[in-house]
């Protein structure tokens, strides 16, 4: 009877709805009780701290990222006011001497360089913002049902313009419906990040798009046909602001990272790899239960 009790206890605390453990006795088993009480009590205090320093944390970014919004305002404007006057220097001189006329377009270029890093810096702010998201609980995700082509499809349609520019191309076989319970908008964002990845060390070759369902959960394979992952790389590709080897530059390594994040939370797993014939791959799967 007291073992049952026992028993129930620990499934309350499972479930977060364990309450006070009186002991009932003076024996070993009392004992037992007692040093169980303890370490839940404990548990539950460590896990509280936890939770209030992943919410410190996520207010942080979330400060630092409107911190940053505002010099990046700022300076965006002064370059778009630069350009003008440039410009209008331009247009206003007739006949410029060799001087003023071979630097206006080394302006133009360091302009351009400012207005490069001003992208990146707004995608860094993004980023932050989003991740205060995660860590703050407060990103929510639909849970529709998603058809796996539709949402290959998408994202896709979504990189045509880099893809066209990098000369790479994506291969999407229709398999058959194939339905996933998922936010399409975020899932489709994740899928983006993976494509892109790819795109990059594909050096324009195709980007085949492959899945399949069983009973326990839907698989997505992505993968290219690139020089795939350093292996040193590897254990580190899904954590954020690490940038592999043969990172690209002006990236911020914040991708995969959002891809892994937005994954776990619709019950689904990540993990890249090398294919034996060569190239990178990325294993993806969401689980039914």
């Amino acid at each position: 009877m007291r073992i049952q009790a026992l028993a129930d206890y620990l499934e309350q605390v499972n479930t977060g709805q364990a309450v006070i453990l009186s002991a009932s006795g003076e024996d070993h088993f009392s004992k037992l009780e007692d040093e169980i009480y303890k370490t839940v009590t404990f548990l539950y205090q460590t896990k509280d701290t936890a939770m209030q320093a992943r919410n410190h944390f996520a207010e942080n970014l979330s400060n630092i990222a409107h911190q940053v919004k505002t010099p990046i305002t700022a300076i965006s404007l002064s370059v778009q006011m630069l350009k003008q006057d440039i410009s209008g220097q331009s247009s206003s001189c007739p006949c410029p001497d060799f001087k003023s006329a071979d630097r206006i377009p080394l302006h133009y270029s360091q302009l351009e360089q400012i207005e490069k890093q001003l992208l990146r810096l707004t995608h860094l702010e993004e980023a932050l913002l989003l991740l205060s998201r995660i860590d703050a609980g407060t990103l929510l995700l639909k849970k529709d049902e998603v058809d796996v082509f539709t949402l290959l499809v998408l994202a896709a349609d979504n990189l045509q313009k880099l893809f066209a520019g990098s000369g790479a191309s994506v291969d999407i076989p229709e398999l058959g419906e194939m339905m996933i319970s998922a936010d399409l908008d975020w899932t489709m964002e994740a899928i983006m990040n993976l494509l892109k990845n790819c795109m990059e060390h594909s050096k324009g070759g195709t980007i085949h798009c492959t899945y399949a369902q069983n009973p326990l959960y839907t698989e997505i394979l992505i993968r290219d046909h690139g020089e795939g992952f350093p292996k040193e790389d590897i254990p580190h590709l899904f954590e954020r602001f690490y940038r592999g080897r043969n990172a690209k530059d002006g990236g911020i390594g914040i991708g995969l990272a959002l891809s892994k994040e937005i994954i776990e939370r619709q019950n689904g797993t990540i993990r890249a790899k090398n294919m034996p014939e060569g190239g990178a791959c990325f294993e993806i799967r969401f689980y039914s239960h």
